[in-house]
């Protein structure tokens, strides 16, 4: 009788400790490295709790996807951007910076708020936002001469910009000439 309650118990801690590990993975693999971010900061538990208040948020949200039209206006106005690299990295990051800004608003998200609004596209985008964090400190602090930095940060602005549009990422549909000229340094 002792060993068959013990032999229930340990299979009671061995369903709640996978079901557990699989919903941590699962929110891993939704929100991508911010949850690790999260969780180092703020424990497993309260991470849960507030990736789950931004779920419900954004779930709020009246967020839309672009229409063919406004997605190849996008995608015009970024070729723009991304020509004008050669000539003002600068002037082009800070076009970039403005073209994420006006997508995340064209689809729904608030845009006022910097960091209301990182939060919010870490439901959907997170995998791809510390890139677009360490874009927007860059495009702030980079002095003259920094065309290496400035050539990371318009990557990764063009990440977060392809995935909020809807558009194949570099590998997936970008041509060679496209990534060669922004993706050689200068």
């Amino acid at each position: 009788m002792a060993i068959a309650i013990i032999i229930v118990i340990v299979l009671v801690v061995i369903v709640v400790g996978g079901a557990l590990i699989a919903r941590q993975t699962s929110q891993r693999r939704q929100f991508g490295p911010e949850y690790d971010q999260l969780v180092q900061e703020v424990g497993a538990r309260q991470a849960r709790a507030e990736f789950t208040k931004r779920q419900k948020r954004v779930a709020g949200l009246d967020l839309k996807a672009l229409s063919p039209e406004q997605r190849a206006a996008y995608e015009s106005r970024w070729e723009a951007a991304q020509e004008q690299f050669i000539d003002n990295p600068r002037q082009a990051t800070e076009t970039a910076a403005g073209l994420v800004t006006a997508v995340a608003a064209e689809i729904g998200y608030p845009v006022d708020d910097r960091n209301q609004l990182l939060e919010d596209l870490s439901v959907n985008h997170g995998q791809y936002l510390q890139g677009y964090r360490n874009a927007i400190t860059t495009t702030g602090q980079t002095g003259p001469g920094a065309t290496e930095e400035l050539r990371q940060a318009l990557l990764d602005y063009r990440t977060l910009f392809n995935d909020l549009i809807g558009a194949p990422s570099a590998d997936d549909g970008q041509t060679r000439r496209e990534r060669a000229e922004i993706e050689q340094p200068s």
